[in-house]
């Protein structure tokens, strides 16, 4: 027994030493490995071009999440995992809250109990990443009050708004594989979307509509007129369908039926129908659902798992995700006459999967942070975009008066991305001195939309009076142990 002791922890430290440094690792079955090569471009800056491919299901227990190599916006082969039941879980499932605790990020922690105690939010999860290393990520309060389950580290909450990051990204990785341009014209005969349903417009000037106009929130659609993805109740209502049924389609149909606001490209407006029609672009221009498509080619090459479109109700909750909560409570069915039962806001208030590209992705702060490292210009970190395309995100100069995907910029080299929900509230920010972090909250709270003002004062304090950053990144942790990617289903 000692001696197979002593060969697992030698094992384990041969993997963790390989893991950290690349090359080919096997375990100890003898059945997978990983190649950790990355790419360059001509300016020798590292590109994360890597392809997934897992096994099928057999009878040495390896996964299919296929990933067919002609599929249209696939990376080149770089990188194979052929993964076994031992395969190595995703960073958030890596770590737990006991990483993460030790001298220096106190007044981070209390910085955050502080707001949950003075806004009566249930829970919190926190990570933060300097010069592209994953240095702290915990979890504080309940991810369900009700059963005192504590927040931890591989929990995922509604980032509502900061999905636009992620579709945004997808969109530029598409530019860059010459898959579509950001000027291409969107509607119209000659347009992506072209098909039928999407030639019924009543504006002509919905033909002008370019990619990046729906990029940089320029399309021509006002939400002070009404934010159509909120709107879906009476959206249904006026088109005779059932709350349940509408579609993304249907949405778009009401919309142009009923025109544009301003003419594309004179001015912004924030405009959450843009990005579901990027989502639509994506899909029409791969072939393949958005979801499994940003998954596939953005998201796993970068070792995020967990990341998905969310539900809408709480029987929909994944369960790993936390549970929200909200002080106001709507009728359960808009559409349907004389049910007047009452359920919380956050699960029925909004058409998560309506949202989607807009806002229906669930996360953690751990895996967020594995995107927004890849996206940014940290030396040394393999970067899943070209340095013109993060430029061309961040500068409103370039990006035409609006970042793309972010919220804001301040040209010194901060940017960052808030988001709200019914029971959510997400803040992500990168600094211009290599940090970069993102706090996600359960609960909501009569500050609002402004939430995220007092979390950005609290957490750059906080982070401010660090003195002794740790070396480690959780990034690389490595344990292995008994997990399998599970189907969407399993999840449930």
């Amino acid at each position: 027994m000692k001696n197979f002791f002593t060969l697992g922890l030698i094992l384990k430290f041969l993997m963790v030493i390989v893991f950290y440094f690349g090359d080919v690792v096997i375990n100890p079955s003898g059945n997978h490995y990983a190649n950790r090569n990355f790419a360059t471009d001509a300016s020798g800056n590292n590109l994360i071009n890597q392809h997934i491919s897992i096994g099928s299901l057999s009878d040495n227990n390896l996964i299919n999440w296929g990933i067919s190599m002609d599929s249209p916006g696939l990376y080149p082969l770089h990188k194979t995992l052929d993964l076994d039941w031992k395969q190595i879980r995703s960073v958030s499932r890596r770590i737990n809250n006991d990483f993460s605790d030790f001298d220096g990020f106190e007044h981070l922690e209390s910085a955050i109990a502080f707001m949950l105690g003075k806004y009566d939010i249930k829970g919190a999860s926190v990570a933060v990443a300097r010069d592209g290393q994953l240095v702290f990520a915990k979890g504080l309060g309940y991810a369900d009050a009700e059963s005192e389950e504590p927040v931890k580290p591989a929990h995922l909450f509604r980032i509502a708004s900061v999905s636009k990051l992620i579709t945004a990204t997808t969109i530029m990785k598409m530019r860059e594989l010459d898959l579509l341009d950001i000027d291409d014209k969107v509607f119209g005969k000659d347009g992506i979307l072209n098909d039928p349903v999407y030639l019924n417009y009543a504006d002509p000037r919905v033909e002008d509509i370019t990619v990046r106009h729906l990029l940089n929130h320029s399309s021509g659609w006002d939400r002070r007129y009404g934010d159509h993805i909120a709107m879906h109740y009476h959206i249904a209502r006026d088109m005779q369908i059932n709350n349940n049924d509408l579609s993304v389609t249907d949405i778009l149909t009401f919309a142009m039926k009923n025109g544009l606001h301003f003419d594309p490209g004179s001015r912004t407006s924030y405009s959450n129908l843009g990005y579901v029609i990027l989502g639509q672009i994506i899909e029409a221009v791969s072939g393949v659902n958005y979801e499994s498509y940003v998954r596939k080619t953005i998201l796993l090459p970068l070792g995020i798992q967990e990341m998905r479109i969310g539900g809408s109700h709480l029987e929909e909750r994944f369960k790993n995700e936390v549970k929200y909560y909200e002080t106001a409570y709507i009728p359960e069915d808009h559409h349907a006459y004389g049910n007047d039962r009452l359920i919380p806001l956050p699960y029925g208030g909004n058409d998560i999967k309506l949202l989607g590209a807009a806002g229906g992705w669930i996360a953690s702060p751990a895996e967020i942070m594995k995107l927004v490292v890849s996206i940014d210009t940290i030396p040394d970190t393999p970067n899943l975009l070209s340095p013109e395309s993060i430029e061309l995100m961040t500068d409103t100069n370039l990006s035409g008066g609006h970042p793309i995907g972010w919220a804001g910029t301040d040209g010194r080299g901060n940017w960052w991305r808030t988001g709200t929900l019914s029971g959510t509230s997400a803040l992500v920010m990168r600094q211009n001195n290599g940090i970069s972090w993102a706090v996600f909250f359960n609960s909501s709270t009569y500050k609002g939309i402004s939430l995220p003002r007092e979390t950005h004062k609290e957490v750059h304090t906080a982070l401010n009076r660090v003195k002794n950053w740790p070396e480690h990144n959780l990034f690389y942790h490595f344990e292995s142990f008994p997990y399998r990617y599970p189907d969407i289903a399993e999840l449930r």
